[in-house]
């Protein structure tokens, strides 16, 4: 986390986008914890609340738009090759697409409060060739939710701290 406020402290509202759009895609970047920090940050005046809701969400959507990407492009021909590695083989891949029919819109919206499903969903409606406009449509909604609620709680908390 000290990476994380080193590169806020060093480029502001651009690095709370970069690592919110790194940890969505997948990298090791605690997103909860770091929405938490930032609305810290603007409770203590060193950030502006709006702006940090603001690119949080931006940062969101493109970790989201990216992760739709690779899956619907590369998705199934990865999944093939290597998921056998991570326990996702042929059978159980083809339980979780059809779960991701039946329920892809709410799971989408639901993953940004699931670590680790939030990660997931992009890639699977990605691979599961969901209509961008659809995803698109529950990503800016679950994104708007989530960054305000976390950074909020940030915010509220940091108050009562100081």
């Amino acid at each position: 986390m000290e990476l994380a406020a080193d590169y806020i402290a060093q480029y502001g509202y651009v690095a709370i986008t970069v690592l919110l759009a790194l940890g969505i895609i997948g990298l090791p970047i605690p997103d909860e914890t770091l929405m938490l920090f930032v609305g810290y940050l603007a409770s203590t005046g060193v950030l502006n609340y709006l702006l940090c809701i603001l690119f949080s969400f931006v940062g969101s959507v493109i970790g989201m738009i990216i992760s739709y990407g690779i899956g619907n492009k590369l998705g199934f021909t990865v999944v093939d090759k290597y998921g056998k590695w991570i326990g996702l083989t042929p059978k159980r891949f083809d339980r979780v697409q059809q779960w991701f029919t039946r329920y892809g819109i709410w799971t989408v919206l639901f993953s940004y409060f699931i670590p680790g499903v939030r990660h997931a969903a992009g890639y699977i409606a990605g691979i599961s060739a969901m209509p961008f406009r659809k995803y698109m449509l529950i990503c800016t909604i679950g994104a708007v939710v989530w960054t305000v609620l976390f950074i909020s709680i940030g915010y509220v908390v940091g108050l009562k701290v100081a």
